[in-house]
């Protein structure tokens, strides 16, 4: 496989170092060199500079104020900004730009596109996901939820759970039940909703590292416009999927960029903690070392994809399940590197409970150990393995489905 870059993507990554070189401070290490709050500030600022150069949304058309850039121009600056240490965004884009962003451009109408990009792109909206429910986890279509047409509004009941960032948030896309007499899949909508409005309640939820980075969000006669729903009525199954699709396999090619430098990092604790003269340790980092290529690979394959004008699909859930479970195992090492220090951590902690920690970060124990802790929610939001599995086997390989039997209407009472 040749995989070298054609010379029109190294005349871009010059134009990205440039950048950077501009709008960086001389002594800068990376983002995670700084404080939480500092990293927060930060982030907040590097934003701003990256909407006012074009440099967010890059993969939007031009017309809808993204900066039209090519698959494999999009690996290229995500690798530049994974070197020098910098977010391609704020806290609340994976969600505002990656997968309503991308969704909206799909399936919305060109009044919903005029209004909500940029809106999206300058920072005034900033989205949370609203899937989850006590009862319709795994089983999402079993969301109970509900949302009735009264005059020109949408008036919304129920309870969503699992909401990432969702107190950073003012606007949330929400999958409702608008027809319970349509079998479960049929009767589903997906509504755009304001959430700075009385009927909107967000509270946090204490995740097992002690941060409060998703939340409980409860809907009490909350109120959006009839205009603010995504495909027809009864649609919102297929335009949740597209969803997931951006969200699962769109960063396929990108992400073990990220995973990559934490393995550097990793490789640097083994040194400092003397695991890299262990052979049962050296034998543990080369197998993670071997998953981290392999996910490169797996990434160039779905870069292939997108060159040859295909949209994520089913296959995208190879690369979610693929980097969820790896992230446990090379953090279980690091713990094990660490031994005694794991158990009272110390030092800076991570400032996302999302995938690796910060490039630039110290190799501090509590680093370490916070990620290891995250590392488990990986396997379950956006899809548990067990769901990935599934689609993998069904979608993908054609094999036989498992039995159904939820084929008819859908029924309050199962949601319970």
């Amino acid at each position: 496989m040749d995989i070298t870059y054609p010379e029109s993507a190294e005349k871009f990554r010059a134009k990205v170092r440039d950048f950077l070189a501009s709008n960086l401070p001389k002594d800068w290490r990376g983002v995670g060199g700084l404080s939480r709050d500092e990293a927060a500030d930060f982030t907040e600022k590097w934003r701003n500079v990256l909407y006012r150069e074009g440099y967010l949304a890059v993969g939007w058309p031009k017309e809808y104020g993204g900066a039209g850039l090519s698959q494999l121009e999009q690996v290229v600056l995500a690798e530049e900004f994974t070197r020098a240490g910098v977010p391609s965004g704020g806290p609340n884009d994976a969600f505002g730009i990656q997968m309503l962003g991308n969704t909206l451009i799909r399936w919305g109408t060109e009044e919903q596109k005029k209004r909500f990009l940029p809106r999206i792109l300058s920072g005034e909206d900033r989205w949370c996901q609203g899937y989850s429910e006590p009862n319709a986890g795994s089983d999402l279509a079993n969301l109970a939820c509900r949302a009735v047409l009264d005059g020109d509004e949408w008036v919304i009941n129920g309870q969503k759970i699992w909401t990432s960032a969702g107190h950073l948030a003012n606007w949330i896309f929400v999958l409702t039940r608008t027809d319970p007499e349509a079998p479960k899949h049929k009767g589903i909508s997906f509504l755009l909703c304001p959430m700075d409005q009385p009927g909107v309640e967000v509270r946090p939820i204490k995740m097992i590292s002690g941060e409060s980075e998703f939340n409980e969000v409860f809907f009490t006669d909350a109120r959006t416009s009839k205009d603010n729903i995504v495909g027809a009525p009864g649609e919102g199954w297929s335009v949740a999927m597209t969803l997931l699709g951006y969200e699962r396999g769109e960063a396929a090619a990108t992400i073990p960029i990220r995973f990559r430098a934490e393995l550097d990092r990793l490789l640097e604790l083994a040194k400092e903690t003397g695991a890299s003269s262990n052979p049962v340790f050296r034998d543990r980092l080369a197998y993670c070392y071997s998953k981290v290529e392999i996910m490169r690979y797996l990434g160039y394959r779905t870069l292939t994809s997108f060159l040859s004008g295909g949209a994520p699909g089913p296959e995208a859930s190879i690369s979610k399940l693929y980097w969820s479970e790896y992230h446990k195992v090379v953090t279980e090492l690091a713990v094990d590197m660490l031994g005694l220090e794991a158990l009272v951590p110390s030092g800076r902690k991570p400032t996302s409970a999302f995938q690796t920690d910060d490039i630039g970060a110290p190799n501090s124990s509590n680093s370490w150990v916070m990620t290891y802790l995250n590392a488990r929610a990986g396997t379950i939001y956006a899809g548990t393995s067990q769901i990935q599995k599934n689609i993998l086997g069904e979608l993908v390989l054609g094999l036989p489905k498992e039995p159904r039997l939820d084929k008819g209407p859908w029924n309050a009472s199962s949601s319970k």
